[in-house]
């Protein structure tokens, strides 16, 4: 792709800048409510209050550096904004560091509110961190390659993200099967509540592969403007929902099921 060809118009700049914006402002606020809602659950179920506040950190400070390489990589020239002489192409690469640090433990974090401890605990836990961790390493290395990039190559984006999708259905599989043993522990609201977590993660977590795809559209005459406002947008709001709205889904549950147990011990 030759340079004048990352030109982008003032809303396509603007649309990108604002969903950055939006995103990392969304994990300040989530940031907040887990550190003032967390005691509102028993002590068993507060880890997972804990990781996500880590995740908010991780999220908002990475998010607001792929907001400053979209920023500091365009300049307007009185028309639209160009990308500017000498200046590092934004990437996505922020995001995958942030989901290295962040995808482990949204996966860990669900097993402190469904109840799995001991043994099976451990065993989930070093599943979901290695395949959460090889799934983001194996994308990032694809997307090094995706169209549009300088260096692209669509054989080694495809093979490297076929790779990163064997693990993401696996992590699928083993997520599935936890919400499933947590429902089976929980009675009333919690259950309800808890149950409808799965299809919240079914539905954020497949809108990365789409994102991940989406620059193949350049190969069929979309432009790069178009293709980058779409992308950002659907991660950012797979991000939202995989993090902030899964983070207070699993903390609404966790305080409901600590109703019911002080009911039941009163």
């Amino acid at each position: 792709m030759q340079p004048e060809m990352f030109t982008i118009s003032v809303e396509a700049f603007e649309i990108v800048s604002h969903i950055l914006t939006l995103g990392y402002a969304s994990m300040a606020a989530a940031m907040l409510f887990f550190i003032l809602t967390k005691n509102d659950s028993l002590p068993q179920f507060r880890m997972s209050s804990v990781i996500s506040v880590v995740v908010m950190v991780s999220a908002l400070l990475l998010l607001y550096t792929q907001k400053m390489s979209w920023v500091n990589a365009y300049a307007f020239d009185g028309q639209a904004y160009s990308l500017k002489a000498g200046a590092d192409l934004f990437t996505n690469g922020y995001r995958y560091l942030n989901w290295l640090i962040d995808v482990p433990m949204l996966l860990i974090q669900i097993l402190f509110v469904a109840g799995i401890a001991g043994a099976a605990r451990t065993s989930y836990m070093t599943r979901f961190s290695v395949s959460g961790a090889l799934m983001i390493i194996t994308g990032y290395i694809g997307q090094f390659y995706e169209p549009g990039r300088i260096n692209e190559s669509v054989t080694l984006w495809a093979v490297w993200g076929l790779i990163s999708t064997a693990f993401f259905l696996y992590v699928l599989v083993l997520i599935s099967r936890v919400i499933k043993d947590g429902k089976s522990r929980m009675t009333g609201p919690p259950q309800k509540l808890f149950g409808a977590i799965l299809p919240l993660f079914y539905v954020a977590w497949w809108l990365y592969p789409i994102a991940y795809v989406a620059p193949i559209l350049m190969q069929a005459g979309v432009s790069y403007e178009l293709t980058v406002v779409g992308q950002q947008v659907i991660y950012t709001v797979a991000d939202i929902a995989s993090k902030v709205i899964y983070g207070i889904m699993l903390t609404a549950t966790a305080i409901m099921l600590s109703e019911q147990q002080v009911a039941k011990d009163a």
